[in-house]
């Protein structure tokens, strides 16, 4: 009998072992983060025509769509009548996003900071609500998310609470930033190259935008854990570019392989972090995290920048403002 239990007892162990060995190591932590992109219906509408808008953003939304990835785009009306004669197609193009299951917000009419003043940019808000709410009712949706331009939130704690309650009384909700790898200044060098031709600058571009992402972030991960306790649920910031439309897919693998999972805007805003106290108040835009750290009174160290040779590139060329 003892001999039959002693047998008993190191089955059990061994097994116990094997499992062990068997098991992987701890998984990395359940990531979430959902998908925004700003600027339409193109970053580059001063100078594309209505049929690159068409082919970018077909490339673009259904990537997305083939990923299975929500996103919300964020529109600046101005931009459908920069053309005459094209407006019905830069239109068509934000039917596109709608039609492929995706969602619309409003990033305002001409995209104008609240730092402009209060009433200019309440009146921007309003003018660039026309076709968009239009667009979304005949989808059976509702116009719900603004996204500041620039990610200007108010010079003053006055100005930033009156323009929250009147974004609230028109039903919407602001939609935060936590992570931001530069891609619109990435987008500049990456059409530049892209007119003259130049195939070996924009692999360059791409691969230097991708590496940047990659620290973005791995910083921001550990930031998170830092300073609130926990990953929240991400906000990507995007730009609709061509960088983006022939390029979102390596992207969207990127961020895959660091353990996220494609959520929603509104599950994202679920995240307890969207919550927190944020007396953020600058001349500049920054995301929430610089929000939460300006809040908290903590320091910032060794945060990654913006390749200087993609920074210079940029600088010198020339191109208008959103």
């Amino acid at each position: 009998m003892k001999l039959i239990l002693t047998s008993l007892v190191l089955t059990v162990v061994l097994c116990l072992g094997l499992r062990t060995l068997a098991s992987p190591p701890d998984a990395a932590p359940k990531r979430r983060i959902a998908i925004t992109i700003d600027d339409l219906p193109a970053n580059g509408a001063n100078w594309m025509t209505a049929a690159q808008i068409t082919t970018m953003t077909r490339s673009l939304v259904g990537t997305l769509r083939e990923q299975k990835a929500p996103a919300v785009g964020f529109v600046n009306e101005r931009k459908l009548y920069f053309v005459w004669g094209e407006v019905d197609e830069r239109i068509a193009a934000l039917n596109m996003w709608l039609d492929a299951g995706l969602d619309l917000g409003n990033h305002t009419y001409g995209h104008t900071s609240i730092n402009r003043g209060l009433k200019e940019f309440e009146d921007s808000v309003i003018q660039g609500e026309s076709v968009t709410r239009l667009l979304l009712a005949q989808h059976n949706m509702k116009l719900r998310y603004f996204r500041h331009p620039y990610l200007d939130t108010g010079r003053d704690l006055e100005t930033r609470r009156a323009s929250e309650a009147f974004l609230a009384e028109r039903g919407y909700r602001i939609a935060p930033v936590t992570l931001d790898a530069w891609d619109w200044m990435f987008a500049i060098v990456y059409d530049d190259a892209k007119k003259r031709g130049d195939v070996a600058l924009q692999q360059q571009v791409v691969k230097s935008y991708l590496a940047y992402t990659t620290e973005v972030f791995s910083f921001d991960e550990k930031f998170s854990r830092d300073l609130i306790g926990h990953e929240p649920a991400q906000i990507l910031l995007l730009h609709a570019s061509q960088l983006e439309s022939e390029h979102i897919g390596e992207l969207l693998d990127l961020i895959r392989k660091r353990g996220y999972k494609f959520v929603t805007l509104e599950e994202a805003l679920s995240d307890p972090a969207y919550s927190l106290p944020d007396t953020f108040v600058s001349d500049g835009g920054a995301n929430w995290l610089e929000h939460w750290t300006v809040t908290k009174g903590v320091t910032v160290k060794n945060e990654p920048h913006a390749p200087k040779d993609m920074v210079d590139r940029a600088n010198a060329i020339p191109h208008p403002q959103p």
